[in-house]
């Protein structure tokens, strides 16, 4: 692979608190970025001064932009990719803190495997001090060897099908998907969608190493911090058939993006997965409000087994039947 321009893209919101040290850690990595853009959603706090200080010392150009009017986290990112200009893009939240090695390492994995259209990292999660809690991104994530293997493999649509396992401050992809995965709808959050869009048309890749420390603390929009087994009970029993819904139109949506973007040649094999996890949310969706009239649809997507390669099997399986 020829010399690549890489970007990192980040978006900030009163981050001041922690955004200092995340723009120490890209500073001081191996690898220099190309470039670092940032997109501001309206922060009343000092993000602004944080930034410009940075900027004056960085030995690479920070651009940043506030945004006129708040625009949202998926919204944000996607502002913010947009006015990347190199061949790779990282994605950086404003809470984290990076290894030294992290881009050096996401690009030597592009270099290994020049068909894969995404990278992305395990994770150290750690407590708002950066004290590690004890276990990683991955654990959390229940991404263990079989999936990883189905990535290595080419499989990755199935994988993130069941759930999608790629955080958004630990992915990188090649810029040339941009016109397959923009603009990002507003039902997806934005990791998801980018990294669906692309297992669909390319192969992904993993690092197998925690190469950033995930930070956990109170203002986070979305984390890794572990609950009980009474909070997951309550959880499952929210769960309805408006949930499901709501699955059913992302899923197609993604299925009418890659109808439309044909010049990306989705993988027939993604699209086909794509269809019957479609046809099983719609199942879901569609269950009958008695209980015991639920079994011969319950019963179908057991012997398909759809429930355990797009859901988890017979605990979803159990709650359609029992909690819902």
């Amino acid at each position: 692979m020829a010399e690549q321009r890489l970007s990192v893209a980040m978006c900030t919101y009163n981050g001041a608190r922690f955004l200092a040290e995340q723009l120490g850690s890209i500073a001081a990595q191996t690898r220099r970025p190309d470039e670092l853009v940032v997109c501001d959603d309206g922060s009343f706090d000092s993000t602004a001064e944080v930034i410009e200080a940075f900027k004056s010392t960085a030995d690479f150009p920070v651009y940043w932009r506030v945004n006129q009017k708040k625009l949202g986290s998926t919204k944000n990112f996607a502002r913010a990719i947009a006015l990347c200009t190199g061949d790779i893009i990282a994605l950086s939240d404003q809470d984290d803190v990076w290894r030294p090695e992290k881009l050096m390492l996401i690009e030597e994995q592009f270099r290994r495997s020049p068909g894969a259209g995404l990278v992305f990292t395990d994770a150290e999660v750690t407590d708002e001090s950066l004290r590690p809690l004890g276990y990683r991104l991955w654990q959390y994530n229940g991404f263990g060897r079989s999936e990883q293997k189905k990535i290595n493999r080419g499989q990755a649509a199935r994988v993130l099908l069941k759930r999608n396992v790629v955080t958004g401050a630990t992915m990188a992809f090649k810029a040339e998907f941009r016109p397959l995965f923009m603009p990002i709808p507003g039902n997806w959050v934005h990791d998801g969608w980018i990294a669906l869009i692309i297992a669909a048309c390319a192969d992904l890749a993993v690092v197998n190493w925690p190469l950033i420390q995930y930070r956990q603390h109170f203002n986070q929009q979305i984390g890794a911090s572990k609950i009980g087994p009474v909070k997951q009970l309550a959880l499952a029993r929210r769960t309805s058939s408006i949930n499901y819904g709501n699955q059913l139109s992302q899923y197609r949506t993604a299925r009418d993006r890659l109808r439309v973007k044909t010049g990306f040649g989705p993988d027939e094999q993604a699209m086909s997965e794509l269809n019957l996890k479609i046809a099983h949310l719609k199942a879901r969706c569609n269950m009958p409000e008695q209980k015991l009239a639920r079994l011969p649809a319950v019963l179908k997507e057991l012997i398909t087994f759809r429930y355990h390669r797009y859901a988890s099997g017979w605990k979803s399986a159990a709650k359609d039947l029992f909690l819902s």
